[in-house]
């Protein structure tokens, strides 16, 4: 999705294209087909979810059609990881290949090691604390649980971008607030959670007997066999 002379462009097919996704199934289909997608267009041709998708519906509000409520839908299943996993922005992961870039991302540590090996900050650190107590949270009360915020610690929305491209994080879900009566309000907002709390952590960490690196050429190796356009460079920035 470029912006071109202060216009955001959306790129697609049409409706009747055989390439086209209709719903959400079939984009989940395509998904697990693939491997691994992410959400807008980028510098690899047709490697997006965007690029096979109508222009027109994107943001219509209606989750039969929109592929912007179609990531809420997908992250709220829990069949497929849903967050900044691709160049810092959006995209997906199958169950699949989850383990593989769990294994290339983190290097084969989990987080703790992560931080005992000196090898995470101390802002990663005090966001992942938050999760010792609570499988799942809403972005804006992590974001205060965390100690980020006004009189807080700064850059929490690039820390938790590094998080979820180091997979440590997903999104589990969208969800609207409550207010005190118990009633619904506002856009639905991110919820996080640790993989390993969806899936278990024996199979989120299942490659970690390979060399990372072997898992790193895997993913690079998958792009190449399935975008044979995308270059070396392009496919090293993506992953």
């Amino acid at each position: 999705m470029p912006n071109e002379n202060g216009t955001w462009v959306m790129y697609g097919v049409e409706w009747n294209d055989p390439e086209c996704l209709h719903t959400v199934d079939e984009a989940i289909e395509y998904i697990n087909k693939i491997g691994f997608i992410p959400l807008f267009k980028n510098e690899i041709p047709g490697f997006s979810l965007e690029e096979r998708t109508v222009p027109e519906y994107w943001w219509c509000g209606d989750p039969k059609y929109d592929p912007w409520e179609w990531r809420e839908i997908i992250a709220r299943r829990g069949e497929i990881a849903y967050g900044k996993f691709f160049d810092k922005k959006a995209g997906f992961i199958s169950k699949e290949w989850l383990p593989y870039f769990a294994n290339y991302r983190r290097g084969g540590y989990d987080f703790d090691a992560l931080w005992d090996d000196e090898k995470a900050s101390y802002k990663q650190k005090k966001i992942m604390d938050v999760f010792d107590g609570t499988d799942e949270i809403f972005s804006n009360e992590l974001k205060q649980k965390s100690g980020f915020g006004k009189g807080g610690e700064k850059g929490f929305d690039g820390t938790m971008t590094n998080l979820q491209m180091m997979t440590y994080l997903t999104v589990r879900d969208f969800r609207q607030r409550k207010n005190k009566k118990g009633e619904f309000y506002g856009w639905p907002i991110a919820i996080y959670a640790k993989p390993e709390t969806i899936w278990g952590r024996e199979y989120v960490t299942s490659r970690y007997a390979e060399d990372p690196k072997k898992s790193g050429c895997k993913i690079a190796s998958h792009i190449k066999d399935v975008y044979p356009i995308a270059s070396e460079a392009q496919i090293k920035r993506i992953v």
